[in-house]
Order: C-alpha cells, then sequence, then structure tokens
C-alpha cells in the first residue's frame, strides 16, 4: 500500500489527467449554500420534451454527441447555491423550444461545491432523464487571484466568471454557444436566439441599453487617466449585461479574448478601476463591438439592485426571456412568502417538490400534479454522468 502522501501526489496527477487546465479550483461558501445538499430529493421529475415533426431527427430516440451540428449549446453555471434557479431555467428552456431534443446543455461546476459535481450531475439526470448535457469542472484557483472585492459578496464567487473560460473548457467543436445565468427564464423558442447572426468580426451578441449611463460602470480614478478613458475613443459603447450572450467560439479562440479580459482584472488589482464583479471587463473589452440583440431577450433587472433586491416591474415591449438579475431571487422570496409580482411568472418552471399549488377551494396539490399545458415537443437524449 502507498503512504498517505505519496498517495495525495499520485491523485493530483491522476486529476490533472482527467481534467483540463481550468477545471480544478478551491471556493469557500456560505452556510446558506451548505443547507442545499439536504434537500436534493425534494426535486420533482420534468415532463419528458419531445422534438416536433421538422426537427433534425425527429422521430429517432438518438443520443447526440456535443459535435452535432444540428445542436443549439447552451452554457450555464451549475451550483448548490444557485441550483433551484438553473433547474427551472433548464426547464424553461425545453418547455418553449421547438425542437428540445437538439438542445445540448454544457454545465460549469465547481469542484469543491458543497455539493460535489458527481451529485449535481446526478440530480440533473434524475430531473431531466432525457437532457442531453455535459458537465465541466470549473478550475477555480485559474480566476481566484484575479478577483476584486465588489459591492456585493454573491458578484465574488469565481463561477461569475466561468463564462470568460468557455472557449477553454467546452470541446473544440463547439464554435458557438448562448451563454445563461442561472437566474433566468426562457418563455419563447431558444431557437430563435441561436438564429441570431454575428455580423462582421463581431464575438459576442446581447441586448444592448445605450440609455444607461455607461460611465457609472467605471471609478473616476478610471475616468481621469487619460491614457485608460482613451480606450473607448474609437468606440461607442453602449451598457450590456452578460447574463444573456451569444458567443462566437472560433473568434474567441482567435483573438484570445479570454487573455484581454485577464490583463483588465490584472489592472483591477493594482488600481481600483470599477465596482462591479465580472461585467466591467467585459465592458472594457466588447463595449461597442457588440451584435445588438433584440431586449425580448433579456428583460433583466426584475431582481432589484444589488443591494436592497427591490421588486421591479418589466421593460415595455414583448418579453422572451426574463432574467432576475440583482440581489433579490424569485425561490428566494417565494420561500419567504414575501414574492414580488414578477415572481410569479418564475414559479410555474419551479420543480422543487416541496413546492405547493394552493386551489381555489382551498385545497393543496403537489406541482408534479398539475394539468400543465404544454406542447407536443419533448426531449430525447442522453444525460452525461461524472465518471
Amino acid at each position: 500500500m502507498l503512504p498517505i502522501r505519496l498517495n495525495a501526489v499520485v491523485l493530483s496527477l491522476i486529476l490533472c489527467i482527467l481534467f483540463p487546465p481550468f477545471s480544478l479550483g478551491i471556493r469557500s461558501f456560505p452556510t446558506s449554500a451548505v443547507a442545499a445538499v439536504n434537500s436534493l430529493s425534494d426535486f420533482t421529475e420534468a415532463p419528458e420534451y419531445r422534438n416536433g415533426e421538422f426537427c433534425p431527427g425527429s422521430g429517432n430516440r438518438v443520443s447526440f454527441l456535443s459535435c452535432d451540428p444540428s445542436l443549439v449549446h447552451i452554457a450555464m453555471t451549475l451550483d448548490s447555491g444557485y441550483l433551484r434557479g438553473s433547474i427551472a431555467a433548464v426547464h424553461s428552456v425545453l418547455r418553449h423550444s421547438s425542437c428540445p431534443e437538439n438542445v445540448f446543455f454544457h454545465f460549469i461546476s465547481a469542484e469543491f461545491d458543497p455539493v460535489s459535481p458527481r451529485i449535481l450531475t446526478r440530480l440533473v439526470q434524475s430531473t431531466f432523464p432525457s437532457l442531453n448535457f455535459k458537465v465541466y469542472i470549473f478550475r477555480e484557483d485559474t480566476v481566484i487571484n484575479l478577483i476584486s472585492s465588489s459591492i456585493r459578496q454573491a458578484l465574488e464567487n469565481p463561477l461569475n466568471y466561468a463564462r470568460n473560460y468557455l472557449g477553454d473548457m467546452l470541446d473544440p467543436c463547439v464554435d458557438r454557444v448562448i451563454y445563461l445565468d442561472s437566474d433566468i427564464i426562457v418563455v419563447d423558442d431558444i431557437h430563435k436566439l441561436w438564429n441570431v447572426s454575428l455580423t462582421g468580426t463581431r464575438v459576442i451578441g446581447a441586448p444592448e441599453y445605450c440609455h444607461a449611463n455607461f460611465t457609472k460602470y467605471f471609478t473616476d480614478e478610471f475616468w481621469s487617466d487619460p491614457l485608460l478613458a482613451r480606450v473607448f475613443s474609437s468606440r461607442k459603447p453602449c451598457y450590456f449585461n452578460t447574463g444573456v450572450m451569444i458567443m462566437d467560439l472560433v473568434r474567441w479562440r482567435e483573438g484570445n479574448y479570454r487573455k484581454k479580459i485577464e490583463a483588465w482584472m490584472e489592472l483591477q488589482k493594482k488600481k481600483r478601476i470599477y465596482e462591479l464583479g465580472s461585467l466591467p471587463p467585459f465592458l472594457l473589452v466588447f463595449g461597442g463591438n457588440v451584435e445588438a440583440i433584440d431586449h425580448r431577450w433579456n428583460q433583466h433587472g426584475l431582481g432589484g439592485d444589488n443591494v436592497n433586491g427591490v421588486c421591479r416591474l418589466l421593460h415595455p415591449g414583448p418579453v422572451s426571456l426574463l432574467h432576475w438579475s440583482g440581489k433579490g431571487k424569485p425561490w428566494v422570496r417565494l420561500d419567504e412568502r414575501n414574492p414580488c409580482p414578477l415572481d410569479s411568472l418564475w414559479e410555474p418552471y419551479d420543480l422543487y417538490k416541496p413546492h405547493l399549488v394552493h386551489h381555489h377551494n382551498g385545497e393543496k396539490e403537489d406541482e408534479e400534479n398539475q394539468n400543465w399545458s404544454f406542447s407536443s415537443s419533448i426531449l430525447v437524449g442522453y444525460a452525461h454522468d461524472m465518471l
């Protein structure tokens, strides 16, 4: 038998071989996240969704590999703290997709989450038995030393920066991906968003908000430095929210945009140029060169601001995606019996079993027994389990 120290060395070498450079990490968690360990069995199985008649592979119960060209690729983080939100988000995508069988999810998980990636993988598999997905273990020590303090501790979570590394982590054959935060629900066909073209040399696409005061996202120290302020001299930047993005991973990799974002994070460690977390580096690199997507694809800010999490109303116009960015999260407010009006729009996608539906006669019924008005589509495929 090998000595304990030698065993540790051998294990480390095995892990380095099994996982790519961005797939291991170190992280600390609040007590509230640890409580999620005890509630993993409380998610009910989602309905099974099938492809429409004209979808690729329609009528065949096949398992898709991530390199299949007919797939829509979606990347999301998967952790115990936002697990309930992630499950609801996936449910919403499948429920409204015309070809749910052709949606492939790439979940980014932290190695040292209180709930291990292996358990999270099995939970996803039990909740969505025929889901096409793969789980990647994010090596958080890649970014942990680049993260600066923010106005809200949750914004310092290393997984917030996982989108910077999608070009490195996802299979090389994945040349395009939709990145979604975990606090969203989709109420439209995700294929419509997937089909948006990134024109010219643009690397990302997102809804832009040019009426927002762009200067407030950077400090006075930034704007008072003539060299830094000159970054935007040849561009007309607008604010955009990084919680919903289309990313061209071919151009991302070729342009080494991960390094460009990291360079701004390194400067932030030396000189305080912004207050928010992972957003400002994206604004610095891409502001003024973003493919503008219809605002309907990110009705953001429903979680209020980053301090108080007050209730918000929808922006004017049609809605395809609701986003509870900000401090307030719908599942937290619902559990506290103090929801905002729009939280009721998130509630039908919640697959957390203890959630009960109240009928007009005062009776209660488990959500899994609801009479849903689902379309006739169904998702069939395979679920990737951790080795």
